[in-house]
Formats: C-alpha cells, sequence, structure tokens
C-alpha cells in the first residue's frame, strides 16, 4: 500500500518525512496542500491534523503527523531494510534520541527563523524581521560550535553510521546554506563541512530533491 504524506513536497518538515520513506525504500505519494494560500489551516485539513501543520500520513488505517514520531516510526517499522536510522544497540539508540531532540529544540528553532524571515516572507512580498533574523544568526553559530566540536570525534551526529539523527537536520540546512546563502557558515568548521557534503550527497536526499514542486 502506497503511503499519502499530506504537504508540500518542498516544506522542511515533509521533506524529512520524504527521506525517511526513501531512506527505507517505502513507496508514498505527496498528496499536495498548499502553504501559501493556508490549506493546512481549513476545516476540511483540521480533521486530519488538529494543530494546522504538516506533515500529516495516511497508512492504511494508520493516521499520524508529526514529522519526527513519523520518520521514527518508519525507521523502526523498517528496521532491517537499508540504513540502520535508529542505531544498532540501545546505547547507539540513546544517542539518536539525544541528537534528534537537539536538532527539535535547538537548531530547527533557530533555522526556521533565519529562513523564515531572509527567504519565505520576502517570497510572499511580506516585511520581515531583520533583526530577529540575526539574533537567531547569533544563537545559530554557537549552536554549530557544539556541532563541529561533536563531529570532530565522531563521523557522523549520533556515532559512526548515518542514523535519524543526521537525517532530520538534512532538509533544514540546505535551506539555511543554499535559499538563505548562508553557506559562510560552515568556513572554519572543517568537520561540519565534510558532515554536510556527505549527508546531502546520499542518493535518497537527491531522490528528494528532484521531487520538488515549483
Amino acid at each position: 500500500m502506497v503511503v499519502k504524506v499530506y504537504g508540500s513536497s518542498r516544506a522542511v518538515s515533509v521533506q524529512r518525512v520524504m527521506l525517511c520513506l526513501v531512506e527505507k525504500g517505502v513507496d508514498f505519494e505527496v498528496v499536495h496542500v498548499d502553504l501559501d494560500t493556508m490549506e493546512h489551516k481549513t476545516t476540511e485539513y483540521l480533521v486530519k491534523q488538529p494543530f494546522g501543520k504538516v506533515p500529516y500520513i495516511e497508512d492504511g488505517d494508520l493516521k499520524l503527523y508529526e514529522s519526527r514520531a513519523i520518520a521514527r516510526y518508519y525507521a523502526a517499522k523498517h528496521a532491517g531494510r537499508g540504513a540502520a536510522l535508529l542505531g544498532k544497540s540501545l546505547e547507539e539508540r540513546a544517542f539518536v534520541d539525544q541528537w534528534t531532540d537537539v536538532e527539535a529544540m535547538n537548531f530547527d528553532p533557530l533555522v526556521f527563523q533565519v529562513v523564515f524571515n531572509l527567504v519565505i516572507l520576502p517570497r510572499l512580498g511580506v516585511p520581515a524581521d531583520g533583526g530577529a533574523a540575526q539574533v537567531a544568526l547569533q544563537k545559530l553559530d554557537k549552536v554549530l560550535d557544539i556541532y563541529e566540536h561533536r563531529l570532530s570525534r565522531s563521523k557522523y551526529l549520533a556515532g559512526e553510521e548515518f542514523t535519524l539523527a543526521d537525517l532530520s537536520h538534512i532538509p533544514a540546512t540546505r535551506r539555511l546554506l543554499e535559499d538563505a546563502g548562508l553557506s559562510c557558515l560552515l568556513a572554519g568548521r572543517k568537520h561540519l563541512r565534510a558532515w554536510w557534503d556527505d549527508v546531502s550527497g546520499r542518493p535518497a536526499w537527491k531522490k528528494v530533491v528532484d521531487m520538488e514542486d515549483c
């Protein structure tokens, strides 16, 4: 059965789920939800996702939302297929959970503020808050120093294997470095740059990028 992923194939949270599904070889289709017209806030959509966010998935009788929960579900369901995204031991899984939580709480909110104000609002013709973007960048700079230190000790965030800890970072990092034009954030951080070159070169991620709508 084909998994239905509701959202925009350009949205960071949707791409997080898409990437997990591609890594695990799960068939899916993206059911487009127009974020620019606020389709995700309509009564019809709120029946599916009461918080009015994307993505939301339907997999037979399973109805699930929150991208990281969805990714964990498929990583566990297809644990024997593709990369061992949850880790191979209890200790490895603890580090995967730790760095996935770091992404959700310390990385993604800052990246969102930067990209929202420097990319999304200008595209919509809405005045941006440049001050908020700069404050977020200052905080993010310190966070990236922590990442650089971590990646000087292991190839990937949770250890020596690619996991959900890395996967969860990829869509937002691409928006930050490419769309917001801030690849300079990698300057002087050779381990972070090596990590990004590695994870962004994965065939599964290239497939997700090719699936983006306009």
